[in-house]
């Protein structure tokens, strides 16, 4: 039995906090007052300048303020700035929790779904809807596809398809849904899932996605999800290829061992500080012993 790279890691991964980044990102009344604020000590050094500086022929700010164009431009000015500033504060409020990028991008929580025949509502017809019906169907998801037009790759004998365009409606009663329409119709189906509370997969489409399927590593029970939160699914893939190739053939057996000691070390009250190295040191024995197909050992010290 050729001995996997080595498993130390799994033994105490390390724990990585989130930090907030320190970048700071004004909002828009900030970025207004700032332009305001700015104004201002631009006017006060303009009049120290007139009154004593080296220019005698410089109106003074004041002087200038009582001629009648200067105040029509003073006027027109802050129009302009008030505008300016509603302007940024409308875009901000209409549009709602921008996606962030970066530095910024929050924590996900990572989760498996277990549908258990509940409603799944995938909306769009095309081949990327169709690559994405298979998982959920395996998932054990009721899906309803709704769109225009429907692909052939779709097989319609395992979906309800509705044939023709989404309307809000078609989310009453789902529990998860799959965006895969172009980014105008994703917009609608977000804002109607969030509506609903629901959580929106958007295929290739990060900004209407509230939800991220990652790529995944299945070997006999045991599954591994990579995401990249919606920013670079190729690369998603690529981790799951080296995956794929880094894990040994015989995982599923470590899954049946560890099941196994698992059950004896809460049968004998093995405290969980414990459970982890004596799993270590039973995978390892496995190794060390070489292949014995046969042998129960490492199963149970």
């Amino acid at each position: 039995m050729t001995r996997p790279p080595t498993i130390e890691p799994f033994l105490e991964p390390e724990v990585q906090w989130y930090e907030p980044s320190s970048a700071h990102q004004p909002g828009p009344w900030e970025s207004t007052a700032s332009t305001i604020s700015a104004a201002a000590i631009l006017l006060v050094a303009w009049d120290i300048v007139a009154q004593e500086g080296p220019f005698p022929g410089l109106v003074r700010p004041i002087d200038l303020a009582a001629r009648p164009v200067t105040v029509a431009v003073g006027w027109l000015l802050g129009l302009v700035l008030a505008a300016v500033s509603l302007g940024i504060w409308a875009a901000h409020v209409r549009g709602g929790r921008p996606p962030v990028q970066g530095a910024m991008v929050l924590p996900r929580l990572p989760v498996f779904l277990r549908f258990d025949g509940r409603e799944v509502v995938v909306v769009g017809g095309g081949p990327m809807a169709a690559s994405k019906i298979p998982a959920l169907l395996q998932a054990g998801a009721s899906v309803t596809v709704v769109a225009p037009t429907i692909a052939d790759a779709i097989d319609r004998t395992r979906v309800r398809v509705l044939e023709r365009r989404f309307v809000p409606a078609d989310l009453d009663g789902a529990w998860f849904v799959t965006a895969a329409a172009p980014p105008d119709v994703n917009r609608q189906v977000r804002e109607a899932a969030e509506a609903r509370h629901l959580f929106v997969n958007a295929v290739d489409d990060p900004v209407n996605a509230t939800a991220y399927l990652g790529g995944t590593v299945s070997r006999g029970g045991i599954t591994i999800a990579i995401s990249t939160a919606g920013q670079a699914p190729a690369l998603a893939g690529l981790l799951r290829e080296g995956l794929e190739a880094l894990l040994p053939e015989d995982l599923d057996e470590w899954l049946t061992q560890a099941h196994a000691l698992s059950r004896h070390q809460r049968a004998e009250g093995v405290p969980m500080s414990a459970r982890r190295p004596q799993l270590l040191e039973a995978l390892n024995r496995r190794y060390a012993a070489g292949p014995s197909p046969d042998s129960p050992s490492g199963t149970a010290p």
